[in-house]
């Protein structure tokens, strides 16, 4: 992976048109701080990060309106 943003975005994207409830990233603390902007602004339900020995899992909650 060389763009681990644009990786973000498109997992978030593919989960969005497939209607996916939630959807899992690979951990970094930039898509961290992403995340965190997005549920503070109200684009994303919430989320959470597992650890998993050195790596670590974001799950993001996706919110749909309507």
């Amino acid at each position: 992976m060389t763009d681990p943003i644009s990786d973000l975005l498109t997992r978030v994207r593919n989960a969005v048109k497939a209607k996916q409830p939630k959807v899992d990233v690979p951990a970094s603390q930039l898509k961290l701080s992403i995340v965190d902007i997005w549920k503070k602004t109200g684009f994303v339900k919430n989320y959470k990060l597992f650890r998993q020995d050195e790596k670590g899992i974001l799950r993001i909650y996706l919110k749909y309106v309507g």
